[in-house]
C-alpha cells in the first residue's frame, strides 16, 4: 500500500512538474505511524528539491546607506519565460521575526531558459522604514522568489548566494542621519557577508537622538533659546509700539536680515546702486546669521526703533520678528526675496502641506511690496506671501543684474580663479541642490544618493566637481581624502552667482538657482532621484518634466552620462528664460532704487488725483502707482 502511494505521489510530481504548496495530509490507512511519517518526509524532499533556489550575487555594492545588489536567481526545475509570473525580493527578518520585503527587479539572464532570472536591487537604509531610517536591530537578509505554477505560487527564500570574485568576509559601516524639528537621530549601519554561510546580515543601532529646541546653547556660541526668542519678541511689539509715535524718517532705509552677515546678494546691489547715485538717504544694516542668533537687549530695542520711523524697510528672506508688527501708514515693508522665478511651491501655496504654515499665521502676510522677476510668476508669489496681487512688482531682482555686466563678470572670474586656483584648467562642475525636510530645523541633503566613488573614476581627470550646498542642511557629505583633487566644498562661499560664472555645467534638483544659471545659456542637469517623494511632500507651481529646462538624472549613471555630454536645448531654454524674466537688460537695480527715490510712484505718469490707490497718465489711461497708500 506504502509503495502503491508513493508511485502515485511521483507521477503526480513528475508527470505534471507542479510541487503541492501545502504539507500532505495524513494517511489514516497506513500501517504505522513511523512509515506514514517516512514517508510525508519523503514527499517534502523531493518537494523541496526540485524548488531550490540556484543563485548568484555578481554585485554587491555599498555606497552610504545605500546597497546595491544584482545578481540571479531562478527555480532550476520550473524555466519561465513570462517576467510577470515572476517576483523576486530581498526580506530582512530581524531577532524578533519581523520581516520587512524589499522588490527587487526583474532584469535579463544569458541563460536562454531562465532568460528573466537576472535581478537588481538599490537599498537606500536611510529611508526603509517609511522614510526614515532603519529600525535598529539585527537583520538577516536573505533573496525570496515566487514563481506562479498555474495553480497556484510557489514561494522559497534562502542566503543571498555566492557573492562573484569574493574570497573573503566582508564588512562596511556608515551612519545614517534623521532629521525633524523636535528629534535629529543618527544611526550606524553595519553590513556583515559571511562567505561561507554565503549569508548577508546588516546591524542598525542608534548613536544619538537630540531634539535641536531643548539643547540649544546660549553664552557660549551667542544663540538665544526659544523661549528667550519668545520673550525678546514681545519685547521688541512693546518698543515698536514705543516709537511709532515718533515720525517717519522719509530718507531712512534699514535693511533688516536673520540670514546673513556681511553685505552680498540684492542687498549689496541696492546698496552700492544708492551710493553711486550719491542719493540723501540714511542707510542702516541689521544683519544675523540666524533667528537663532543672540540679540542683546540695546539692539532689540534699537532693531524696534528702526522699524518704527524707517521710511522702507527691506527684507530679503525669511524674519519672523516682523511679522505680527503694523506696518505704519506712509511706510514700506518691501520683500526682495533672495531667490528668482517660481519653482517650488512655498508660504502659503503650501496649506495643509508638511511643513506648511497654518491658516491663521502672520507670517508674510504684512509686506507692503514685494520684488518678483516677471509678471507671470507675480500671483505665485502674492499667494505664497498671502499679500493682494497689486503689491508684487515685476521690476526684475538686483542681484541678476550681474549676468549683463561683461566687465564685472570677466573681474569675478579672475578673482575666483586666485581665490580658487585648483580650478584653473579644470572643467568645472558645481552642484548646488536644494535641502530636504520641512525647515531649518530639519534640514538634510541625501547624500547617498550619490555615488561619489564612480563620479570621481568617470570625471577627476578633466573635471572638478564644487558642492555648494545650501546653509540650512545639517549634514554633511563624508569623502575619503583620495578624493581631494576633485571635491570641493565651497559651501561657505556667500554669493552663489559668483561660483555660478565660473561653472561649465551645473547640477542641481529642486533649487530657484536653475533660474540664474539659464542666463548663463549653458548645460544644466536635474539629478532627482527622490523625485515622487519630493513631489508628494512639497510640491511645485509648473509641471517638473514640462519645466526644467535641463536634462533628467535619476541615478548616478546617468549623471556622469550626461556630464559626459552636455547637450542644451535652445529652444526651451530660451522660451525659460522669457517666460521667467521680463526684462533682460540687466537693469533691474536702477528700476528699484527709481522706484525708492520716486516714492514708489510712476515717474512718467502726471498724478492727477490720488484717492483710490489709482493714477492717470498724460495719455489719459488708468494705471496702478505701484501700491502708494492714499493719503
Amino acid at each position: 500500500m506504502i509503495q502503491r502511494l508513493k508511485r502515485i505521489a511521483r507521477r503526480i510530481i513528475y508527470g505534471r512538474k507542479q510541487p503541492q504548496y501545502t504539507d500532505t495530509e495524513a494517511i489514516s490507512d497506513t500501517p504505522t505511524a513511523n512509515e506514514n511519517i517516512a514517508f510525508l518526509n519523503t514527499l517534502r524532499i523531493e518537494k523541496d528539491a526540485e524548488s531550490l533556489i540556484k543563485r548568484q550575487v555578481t554585485k554587491l555594492a555599498f555606497n552610504s546607506s545605500y546597497l546595491v545588489i544584482e545578481g540571479t536567481a531562478w527555480f532550476e526545475n520550473y524555466p519561465e519565460q513570462d517576467t510577470e509570473r515572476i517576483i523576486k525580493s530581498l526580506v530582512l527578518t530581524n531577532d524578533m521575526g519581523e520581516e520587512l520585503e524589499i522588490p527587487l527587479i526583474n532584469t535579463h539572464s544569458e541563460n536562454t531558459d531562465f532568460p528573466y532570472a537576472g535581478y537588481h536591487g538599490d537599498v537606500n537604509f536611510s529611508t526603509l522604514s517609511n522614510g526614515k531610517p532603519l529600525i535598529p536591530g539585527t537583520y538577516e537578509i536573505k533573496i525570496q522568489l515566487k514563481q506562479y505554477l498555474g495553480n497556484g505560487w510557489l514561494i522559497r527564500r534562502t542566503t543571498i548566494g555566492q557573492v562573484a570574485d569574493t574570497q573573503q568576509d566582508l564588512n562596511y559601516t556608515t551612519k545614517m542621519t534623521s532629521y525633524s524639528a523636535k528629534s535629529n537621530k543618527s544611526y550606524s549601519l553595519i553590513f556583515r557577508y559571511n562567505l561561507a554561510a554565503q549569508a548577508l546580515k546588516v546591524t542598525s543601532y542608534k548613536l544619538s537622538d537630540v531634539n535641536p529646541l531643548e539643547n540649544e546653547f546660549t553664552e557660549d556660541v551667542g544663540l538665544d533659546s526659544a523661549a528667550m526668542r519668545a520673550i525678546k519678541s514681545r519685547a521688541l511689539k512693546v518698543w515698536y509700539r514705543w516709537y511709532c509715535l515718533q515720525p517717519i524718517h522719509k530718507k531712512q532705509i534699514s535693511f533688516v536680515s536673520d540670514s546673513r552677515v556681511t553685505i552680498s546678494g540684492n542687498f549689496e546691489f541696492i546698496y552700492q546702486e544708492l551710493k553711486r547715485r550719491n542719493t540723501d538717504f540714511k542707510i542702516s544694516f541689521y544683519l544675523k546669521p540666524s533667528i537663532k542668533t543672540k540679540k542683546s537687549w540695546k539692539e532689540v530695542r534699537t532693531l524696534a526703533k528702526a522699524l518704527a520711523t524707517s521710511r522702507y524697510v527691506i527684507l530679503d528672506d525669511f524674519y519672523p520678528l516682523v511679522y505680527p508688527l503694523h506696518i505704519r501708514e506712509n511706510a514700506d515693508l518691501i520683500q526682495v526675496w533672495h531667490a528668482v522665478g517660481a519653482f517650488k511651491t512655498f508660504g502659503y501655496s503650501r496649506l495643509g502641506m508638511p511643513g506648511g504654515p497654518k491658516i491663521q499665521s502672520l507670517n508674510h502676510r504684512n509686506y507692503t511690496k514685494a520684488l518678483v522677476s516677471s509678471h507671470n510668476i507675480a500671483d505665485k508669489y502674492a499667494e505664497g506671501f498671502g499679500i493682494a496681487p497689486d503689491k508684487v512688482q515685476p521690476l526684475g531682482i538686483p542681484r541678476t543684474d550681474i549676468f549683463f555686466d561683461e566687465p564685472k563678470k570677466q573681474a569675478i572670474r579672475e578673482r575666483l580663479e586666485n581665490d580658487l586656483p585648483f580650478i584653473k584648467g579644470k572643467k568645472v562642475i558645481l552642484f548646488a541642490p536644494t535641502f530636504r525636510g520641512n525647515g531649518q530645523q530639519s534640514a538634510y541633503y541625501p547624500f547617498e544618493m550619490l555615488n561619489f566613488k564612480e563620479i570621481y573614476e568617470a570625471l577627476h581627470e578633466d573635471y572638478v566637481f564644487l558642492l555648494k550646498i545650501h546653509p540650512f542642511v545639517q549634514n554633511k557629505p563624508t569623502l575619503p581624502y583620495e578624493y581631494s583633487n576633485f571635491y570641493y566644498d565651497v559651501s561657505d562661499y556667500r554669493e552663489i552667482n559668483d561660483l555660478l560664472l565660473v561653472a561649465d555645467q551645473l547640477i542641481t534638483d529642486y533649487s530657484s538657482v536653475c533660474f540664474e544659471y539659464a542666463l548663463l545659456n549653458r548645460p544644466m542637469i536635474f539629478f532627482a532621484p527622490d523625485l515622487a517623494d519630493y513631489m508628494q511632500s512639497r510640491s511645485f507651481y509648473f509641471n517638473y518634466f514640462d519645466f526644467i529646462p535641463g536634462s533628467l538624472a535619476e541615478n548616478t549613471g546617468e549623471l556622469i552620462n550626461q556630464l559626459q555630454h552636455p547637450q542644451v536645448d535652445q529652444a526651451k531654454l530660451d522660451g525659460f528664460v522669457n517666460f521667467f524674466f521680463d526684462d533682460l537688460d540687466g537693469k533691474s537695480t536702477a528700476r528699484f532704487v527709481d522706484a525708492l527715490e520716486n516714492d514708489f510712484v510712476d515717474p512718467d505718469a502726471a498724478e492727477l488725483e490720488n484717492t483710490d490707490g489709482l493714477a492717470i497718465s498724460e495719455d489719459g489711461k488708468i494705471i496702478p502707482d505701484w501700491g502708494k497708500k492714499a493719503k
